[in-house]
C-alpha cells in the first residue's frame, strides 16, 4: 500500500509506502499524478519517504512499478529519498542510471529539507 499527497502547488508528490505494493498502488497513483502532469507537463518532483520497505505483494506489482517509472521518470525533474534505511543508498545509486530525474537522499524525518530542495 502506498499513501500519497499530490502538493498542486508545488508540483510535489510525496510517496509513503506502507505495506507491500500493489498493482493497483501504481494504477491509482498514476490515475493521480498524470492529470497533473498533462496539465502543467511535469512534477517538479517526488519525495519517497520510506521507514523499512516493503517489498511487493506479487511480480505483477512489480511490473506495475516498472511501467509507472517507465511512463514517468521523464516527467520528473527531482526524487528525493527520506530514510535511512540502506534502501535509500542502494534506490539512489540504481535509479540515477535508469531515470531522467536528479536522485538525492536525505535522513530520516527531513521531509520538509527534501521539499525545500526540490523546490529550489
Amino acid at each position: 500500500m502506498i499513501d500519497y499527497t499530490l502538493d498542486t502547488a508545488l508540483s510535489i508528490l510525496l510517496v509513503r509506502p506502507t505495506d507491500a505494493l500493489t498493482q493497483e498502488d501504481f494504477a491509482q497513483l498514476a490515475k493521480s499524478v498524470d492529470p497533473h502532469i498533462e496539465k502543467t507537463g511535469g512534477l517538479a518532483g517526488i519525495i519517497i519517504e520510506i521507514i523499512k520497505f516493503p517489498g511487493w505483494g506479487t511480480f505483477a506489482a512489480f511490473a506495475a512499478h516498472i511501467r509507472f517509472l517507465r511512463d514517468h521518470h521523464r516527467h520528473i525533474k527531482k526524487v528525493g529519498v527520506v530514510t535511512d534505511s540502506p534502501v535509500g543508498t542502494l534506490a539512489e545509486k540504481l535509479a540515477s542510471h535508469f531515470v531522467a530525474a536528479e536522485i538525492k537522499q536525505f535522513p530520516a524525518g527531513e521531509v520538509e529539507v527534501a521539499k525545500r530542495w526540490i523546490a529550489g
